[in-house]
C-alpha cells in the first residue's frame, strides 16, 4: 500500500517538465477585431406645425366623363350636319338631328335622319378651337372611338350595334 502511495504522490509531477521560460518568448498580442463602419445617421429635425391653416383634402377632378350631356349648342347640331356635307351627305339632301350632338370631353355624338337613307351617326372632336369629324356612318364604332373616347361616347357609338337604340 505504500508502494501506491508513493506512485500517486510521484505520478502527477512525471509528464511535467520545467515550466517555460517567459522571458525568451515574445509577446503574444491578441487580434484586433474589425467592425463594420457605423452607418451615418443625419438626424431629422421635426417641423413645426403651422397655426391656424387647416389642410383641405384634395378633390379629385373627373378626367373623364361618364355620362354624355347635351351640348347646348356647342357645336350645333347645325354645325355638325355642315361639317358631313360634301364628303359624307350630299348637299342637297334634307337632314335633321335625331338625337344630340351629345357632348362628353370634348367629342360628340350625333344621330341624323337623312331623307331616303338610313338614319346616320356622327362622332365629332373639338380639337384646337375646331370641330373634327373622326367617323361618321351606321357602324361608327372605329378604332380611334374604342381607343380614345371617353366612356360615355364609345357607349353610345359602339354598344348599340343592333341599330336599335332605346327611344329610337
Amino acid at each position: 500500500m505504500v508502494g501506491t502511495a508513493v506512485l500517486l504522490a510521484v505520478l502527477p509531477l512525471t509528464g511535467c517538465g520545467a515550466p517555460p521560460d517567459r522571458s525568451a518568448a515574445t509577446p503574444v498580442t491578441p487580434p484586433t477585431p474589425t467592425w463594420p463602419a457605423a452607418p451615418t445617421v443625419v438626424p431629422t429635425l421635426p417641423v413645426a406645425p403651422t397655426l391656424g391653416v387647416t389642410p383641405t383634402p384634395a378633390v379629385p377632378t373627373p378626367t373623364v366623363a361618364a355620362v354624355a350631356v347635351a351640348c347646348r349648342g356647342r357645336p350645333s347640331a347645325d354645325r355638325v350636319v355642315r361639317l358631313l356635307r360634301g364628303d359624307v351627305l350630299p348637299r342637297d339632301v334634307p337632314v335633321r338631328a335625331v338625337e344630340g350632338p351629345l357632348c362628353a370631353d370634348g367629342w360628340q355624338y350625333t344621330v341624323l335622319a337623312v331623307s331616303g337613307h338610313e338614319e346616320l351617326q356622327a362622332v365629332s372632336r373639338e380639337e384646337s378651337g375646331a370641330l373634327r369629324l373622326v367617323t361618321a356612318g351606321t357602324d361608327v364604332c372605329s378604332i380611334e372611338v374604342r381607343a380614345a373616347a371617353p366612356p360615355a361616347i364609345r357607349t353610345l357609338a359602339c354598344d348599340d350595334v343592333t341599330g336599335t337604340r332605346p327611344g329610337a
